[in-house]
């Protein structure tokens, strides 16, 4: 693949990105943030502290997040772009749609499932203030983790493939990944810092809207950027109707 190809992805990739960050945008204000507001209502009902605002929260729910979601939606695609642009063809005999698919999926899992399932997102009024440097870091370890062994889990099931035939091959590296993460789960600290009287509702569904954010984030991105690519990588020839027909010369 040239350096032409890879820089059309790129651009498709951060098109694809934002576009997907469009719909995440809309999942997000509709499901993310009344459960936003609920924390925070509960946050100020059992505080007695009174800090002045220096973002108006109507804001932050506007342009705030539509400038998160987007700028990540952007980055993420440019990434996703070029990974794929290394993958295609190095995962097995896939297209660009089915490429662009499994390496959404993927990173959904390693990018955010895994982490998420040990350390899940909080809305506000959860978590200390003074530990946020701790839980950051914690959550910034099991994304890379998810990461590199993601990647192992492929190298992994591509060379067994030869030796187990495919399907075999890639059982054996989703049990290794998922007996590494599972080990990991354990050995890192837990951290638990829910406040006494926060509905447990109100918790669940904020960290399934948070799921639901970027499992519309990552899915979209495949559908989206999958036919662009298609398009860039396999286009279809003219018809014979749409052709010009050319003047013989004379």
């Amino acid at each position: 693949m040239n350096s032409a190809t890879v820089r059309n992805l790129l651009v498709r990739g951060m098109l694809a990105g934002l576009a997907a960050g469009v719909l995440a945008l809309v999942v997000a204000y509709v499901l993310g943030e009344p459960n936003v507001d609920k924390a925070i209502s509960f946050e100020e009902a059992h505080s007695h502290e009174h800090e002045m605002e220096v973002v108006s929260r109507s804001l932050q729910s506007t342009a705030g997040l539509a400038t998160g979601v987007l700028v990540y939606g952007v980055a993420f695609g440019g990434i996703g772009a070029l990974a794929f642009s290394f993958a295609l063809g190095r995962v097995g005999r896939f297209g660009p749609r089915a490429t662009a698919l499994l390496l959404s999926g993927c990173a959904l899992l390693a990018v955010y499932v895994v982490p998420f399932l040990k350390y899940p997102a909080n809305p506000p009024s959860v978590g200390s203030p003074d530990t946020i440097g701790k839980r950051t870091t914690l959550y910034f370890l099991m994304m890379l983790l998810g990461v590199l062994l993601a990647v192992a889990a492929a190298i992994l099931g591509k060379r067994l493939a030869p030796r187990l035939g495919t399907w075999w091959a890639t059982v054996a590296a989703v049990v290794a990944f998922t007996v590494v993460i599972g080990l990991a789960y354990q050995f890192l600290p837990v951290v638990n810092e829910v406040p006494k009287g926060f509905p447990a509702t109100l918790l669940w569904r904020f960290r399934l809207s948070a799921l639901a954010i970027q499992t519309t984030l990552w899915a979209a991105f495949g559908l989206v950027f999958g036919e662009l690519a298609e398009r860039l990588l396999n286009p279809k020839p003219a018809t014979a109707a749409g052709r010009r027909t050319v003047p013989a010369a004379h």
